[in-house]
């Protein structure tokens, strides 16, 4: 009897330290043959569905100890394999369909709301003030605002300005009118990473939670048109809804606006060159006369990068940029401008070449060490904080 109650100690501390249940021990044991059965006095003990001899019980539990223990291992291997796999499937399921190649991935687009949040925004009353260049100089200066120390310390100070100076046009140094026009974009890229990094954080919290509030839907309802997601596809949103390097920013916004310089820049915010058919614009000088086309304008600059990260985040044009990107992601690495720009020939009518000039002046201008930049709180920020 003690050998008995020893060998089932010696089980019953096996279960527990590989955390098995009674219940899966019994399901596991029934398809064996085997039955774990109480006695009258509640001691648990494993019998045969048929009858046993309780003379061969003792010599049967020793048996059942060593026919038992690889059986537990396989089980509980088993298990936990079955748990990982459950746990990584939603991790690797983008992965997949990437490697896969899915056709229907990213490539239906919504295109009715797309714009809709960033009008709002434009629309909303400000004190946009155009101020001088000089006026524009000495704030960065008052404020210690310098690329030099922002290369050096990633730091950026929140200046935004809603309207390009029209004397930009008259900085003759070439250097000097790069870095102020940088030191103007810098900010205000970083501004819309971070709005697009609060969402793609707060899609993933609700993505994995059990049930999600009334809030929570309306607000994942809200992105869906925003990015011009149908039929709720969670892994095209996931692709849609991710940060543009800011270097890639930097080079696009310069070559679009000749550094600051081009007639849309000064007279609409456009640094991006962005297309409408709305009647709202600026028509290109030189159109044809059945031209429809006009180059988006904008009361504030912020709208104007607004609208081109929405751009490249939803354009078909732009699905292998997307793509692109989301493997970068898949795999841990940074967003690499670089390899990212490869994918923008459809910009520009000049396609491949377009691509080029986007790279060398990413490289000539040492583009890519604003890349990982951070934006300094700005006062209004701060006192909401307190």
């Amino acid at each position: 009897m003690i050998k008995n109650q020893i060998a089932f100690l010696k089980i019953s501390r096996y279960f527990k330290k590989n955390k098995i249940s009674i219940i899966e021990i019994q399901k596991y044991l029934k398809k064996k043959g085997l039955v774990l059965i109480k006695n009258n006095n509640g001691e648990k003990k494993i019998g045969n569905t048929g009858s046993i001899v309780r003379t061969f019980f003792s010599s049967l539990i020793i048996i059942l100890v060593f026919f038992i223990s690889p059986l537990v291992t396989n089980f509980t291997k088993d298990k936990i394999s079955f748990s990982k796999v459950h746990e990584n499937n939603s991790k690797n399921k983008l992965k997949k369909l990437l490697n896969n190649k899915n056709k229907k991935l990213d490539t239906v687009l919504e295109e009715n709301f797309l714009f809709e949040d960033i009008l709002i925004f434009d629309e909303q009353p400000n004190n946009a003030i155009r101020l001088s260049a000089l006026t524009v100089e000495e704030l960065f200066k008052s404020t210690n605002y310098t690329l030099e120390d922002v290369r050096k310390n990633k730091l950026v100070k929140p200046i935004t300005l809603t309207i390009l100076p029209k004397e930009i046009v008259k900085i003759e140094n070439s250097k000097k009118r790069k870095d102020f026009f940088i030191q103007i974009i810098l900010p205000l890229a970083i501004k819309e990473n971070n709005n697009i990094k609060l969402d793609r954080k707060k899609l993933f919290r609700v993505l994995n939670k059990s049930k999600n509030t009334k809030i929570e839907k309306k607000w994942l309802a809200s992105k869906f048109k925003q990015y011009g997601v149908v039929n709720r596809d969670l892994s095209t949103l996931k692709i849609r809804m991710d940060e543009v390097p800011i270097s890639m920013t930097i080079a696009q916004a310069a070559k679009e606006t000749g550094w600051g310089t081009s007639r849309f820049a000064q007279e609409g915010n456009a640094l991006f060159g962005q297309w409408t058919w709305s009647g709202e614009g600026i028509k290109p000088l030189g159109a044809d006369n059945d031209a429809t086309h006009k180059v988006m304008r904008f009361r504030v600059l912020q709208a104007s990068v607004k609208a081109y990260q929405r751009n490249l985040n939803t354009h078909s044009s732009y699905k292998d940029f997307r793509s692109a990107r989301a493997e970068l992601r898949e795999d841990n690495k940074k967003l690499n401008s670089l390899i990212l720009s490869e994918h923008l020939d459809k910009y520009a009518e000049t396609g491949k070449e377009y691509v080029k000039i986007l790279q060398k002046i990413i490289k000539q201008n040492d583009l890519m060490d604003f890349d990982d930049a951070k934006l300094l709180p700005s006062s209004i920020e701060l006192d909401s904080l307190t």
